[in-house]
């Protein structure tokens, strides 16, 4: 049997190639894959575009992996102690990285601290919690009926960015648990954050915020609602939010992320 020296030449190749991609993948750091799984998956997406269901995967695999050993967090640091008791406690956040197409940043929240009600106009967003529990509330929105109509809930005369929403999550989290994933139109694209314990939880939004392109970081109130066509068991399913300027007790400052380096 002939056996074609090319052909032999161009299969050691590849094979060589193969076990050295391996061998990186399994030398990578998990901030690593993160950044490069990002990059693959918001490569061709825009506001309001959502990945792929398989990129969505893929990217919620390396997420699920990651604790705060891979980013050098501890809960013992001082991140994630109050040091005033007259005002809510202090949010760190830790930028990791920021592009037009996605941003990776991790939210450091002492126990009780809350990120209110906000949303995610046009992104779809992961969140892992790294560490820690946490509650979380979370809606979308929903279509009014001709009964859905705000009544005397505290709302104020007027009804001026008021919507009907509808509960999508509201459960509390413990680590190790499963990323979560929001979307512009649905799975939760407003939400609130309480922290039981000491929490740090990863973000990734495609694409992040930007005010010049109208992705502007909206807060709410909740209201229960009044009157709405649905069955009385349902009822504690919806409520109406009323939009509200950032929360003036909401204190996130920025810190240096010390954690293992991407390269990029």
């Amino acid at each position: 049997m002939r056996i074609d020296k090319n052909v032999c030449e161009r299969r050691g190749r590849e094979y060589s190639d193969s076990k050295k991609n391996r061998r990186r993948q399994r030398m990578i750091s998990p901030v690593q894959r993160l950044y490069e799984t990002c990059k693959e998956t918001f490569a061709n997406c825009g506001p309001g575009v959502v990945p792929s269901a398989e990129k969505i995967e893929r990217l919620k695999e390396v997420l699920d992996t990651m604790a705060g050993a891979d980013v050098g967090l501890r809960p013992n640091i001082p991140y994630f102690k109050s040091i005033r008791y007259d005002r809510p406690p202090t949010i760190t956040y830790l930028h990791l990285h920021e592009c037009d197409k996605f941003s990776i940043g991790i939210f450091c929240l002492p126990p009780s601290a809350v990120i209110p009600l906000h949303d995610h106009p046009g992104m779809t967003v992961f969140s892992k919690l790294l560490f820690g529990e946490m509650h979380i509330k979370s809606y979308d929105w929903a279509e009014p009926t001709p009964l859905a109509k705000p009544l005397d809930n505290g709302l104020g005369d007027s009804t001026t960015g008021i919507r009907l929403a509808k509960v999508k999550m509201n459960s509390a989290f413990r680590a190790p648990c499963k990323t979560s994933i929001l979307y512009p139109a649905d799975g939760g694209n407003m939400h609130c954050f309480t922290a039981k314990t000491a929490c740090a939880v990863l973000d990734v939004l495609g694409p992040p915020y930007c005010d010049p392109e109208g992705r502007h970081c909206q807060y709410y109130y909740d209201f229960p609602f009044s009157n709405i066509s649905v069955p009385e068991e349902q009822k504690g399913d919806y409520a109406w939010l009323k939009e509200r300027e950032k929360p003036d007790d909401l204190t996130v400052v920025g810190a240096l992320y010390e954690g293992p380096k991407m390269v990029k």
